[in-house]
């Protein structure tokens, strides 16, 4: 496609270009929301530290949570093994 052309279905006024138009307008919405909730986050997580909390730990237990029981339980259970044999018993104490 040469450097002026428009894509095919993107008119000047078509219909296509409004569309175009909205959902990039939609997408640039969300991104802002987007950002608004990673500052309330961020906001979060220093009130935990401010308390005192671990936010690393947090940060950890927030990711384990959005997963399955069964594989986060598999993913314990290697985890444990493989500490193990490494000669980290304290791992998990």
């Amino acid at each position: 496609m040469a450097k002026n052309e428009e894509p095919a279905g993107v008119g000047h006024n078509s219909v296509a270009a409004d569309q175009l138009k909205t959902i990039i307008e939609r997408i640039e919405r969300l991104e802002e929301e987007k950002a608004a909730l990673q500052g309330d986050i961020k906001d979060v997580y220093a009130e935990a530290k401010g308390n005192g909390f671990d936010v690393k730990v947090l940060r950890k237990l927030v990711a384990l949570r959005k997963v399955d029981h069964d594989d986060r339980a598999a993913f314990t259970a290697v985890l444990g093994l493989y500490a193990d044999a490494l000669g980290m018993t304290d791992v998990f104490s």
